[in-house]
């Protein structure tokens, strides 16, 4: 089984007992958090989409460390102007396991079922006597 989750602004399809690194989260190592934003749920057979999210779905993780991740280095220059910036940055991260994939209660209905269900919107053609716009509808 896996999940599609939402968390730091970023988007993240995990698995059971994955270990990946995503933006800094608050708990110290051995803490579980819980990720709510799940965006999508499959098994082999089934997919289910949220929209945007699964109803009840949700990601339980364990915290293994709080950490920084690798410096990237911004170099500005201004040619033949003896201007030189060198700039670095390192992101803080946090490595989780994904311990417990959680799915919703529901179960949404396929987007073909929802489109047959809704009525076709109105044409908005052009009226032969009302030279295209139409005449507001009468109270009986």
């Amino acid at each position: 089984m896996y999940a599609v989750i939402k968390t730091g602004g970023k988007q993240y399809k995990v698995a059971k007992n994955q270990v990946l690194a995503v933006e800094r989260l608050g708990g110290e190592p051995g803490e579980t958090v819980t990720f709510a934003a799940v965006l999508a749920l499959g098994d082999g057979e089934r997919t289910t989409l949220g929209a945007p999210l699964v109803e009840g779905a949700s990601v339980a993780a364990e915290v293994l460390a709080q950490n920084r991740g690798p410096k990237v280095i911004v170099f500005k220059k201004q040619r033949r102007k003896t201007h030189r910036k060198r700039i670095g940055h390192r992101q803080n991260q946090t490595l989780v396991r994904i311990t417990d994939i959680l799915p919703g209660d529901t179960v949404r209905p396929p987007r073909e079922a929802e489109a047959e269900m809704a009525p076709p919107p109105a044409a908005g053609g052009s009226d032969a006597a009302g030279g295209g716009k139409s005449a507001p509808a009468s109270e009986a």
